[in-house]
């Protein structure tokens, strides 16, 4: 017999919680299922489109969090190597490239397995570190694909911190 075949009674389903914590902060949200929630998150490079999943088989709540960047055929590559080296550079989850969406996607899960309910903190730790991680990389994304800049120049100049004030 394997661990997976013990069956978990969950008392509520962690998309709830979700809807909680968005209603309690003042967020738009959509709930376009039992499982997922949509929401837009203004950021301040752009316009996040956040969307929550929860994935029963797995026990996982997976977030995923959007920009529109629209790419250039001949920057796919660039945009790849981009990739590498911000995946590289995230301790907990992962940028994509989600060509037919045109977007660039970050995701990561909030694993729940023995029937564990996500907390209030627990989500928005979740959220805010996926937008963290959005804000901190989207002028890498804007350079490689705007401005013809090759991955690790972007990166650089995206990472690139001021001291003080002029």
């Amino acid at each position: 017999m394997s661990l997976m075949e013990f069956e978990v009674e969950r008392h509520s389903n962690p998309v709830d919680m979700i809807e909680f914590v968005a209603a309690s902060n003042d967020w738009s949200f959509e709930r376009s299922g039992e499982d997922e929630i949509a929401m837009t998150v203004e950021g301040r490079w752009a316009d996040y489109h956040v969307s929550f999943s929860w994935m029963e088989q797995f026990e996982a709540l997976h977030l995923a969090c959007a920009f529109d960047i629209k790419i250039a055929d001949h920057r796919v590559n660039e945009v790849i190597r981009l990739l590498a080296h911000v995946n590289g550079q995230t301790l907990m989850g992962h940028f994509d490239l989600w060509r037919q969406e045109d977007v660039i996607i970050f995701r990561q899960s909030l694993l729940l397995a023995g029937g564990a309910e996500p907390t209030n903190q627990q989500v928005e730790v979740l959220l805010s570190s996926a937008l963290e991680a959005c804000e901190q990389y989207f002028q890498a994304f804007q350079f490689v694909v705007w401005s013809g800049m090759e991955a690790k120049a972007a990166m650089e100049a995206a990472l690139f911190e001021t001291v003080g004030e002029a």
